[in-house]
């Protein structure tokens, strides 16, 4: 089985974290924008969205990943 090299271990966490940033930030937007929402509701919806966001483009993520070749030694 192939291992990752550690830098592709390290390519993939700076995109998972640019993509999971991005996600957050546009999920923020949208509960935040004209709302009426308190403080504790607004963080409860963002995380809530974000338990079902995350773990969608987290599948994605690594479904793309895997087909990448780069960085895979046969070690």
């Amino acid at each position: 089985m192939a291992q990752s090299t550690k830098k592709r271990s390290l390519v993939k966490a700076f995109t998972w974290r640019f993509t999971a940033t991005i996600d957050t930030f546009i999920i923020s937007y949208l509960v935040i924008w004209q709302s009426d929402f308190s403080t504790l509701e607004t963080a409860g919806l963002i995380a809530g969205f974000e338990i079902i966001t995350k773990i969608t483009i987290y599948y994605f993520h690594e479904r793309l990943w895997s087909y990448i070749s780069w960085g895979k030694s046969l070690d």
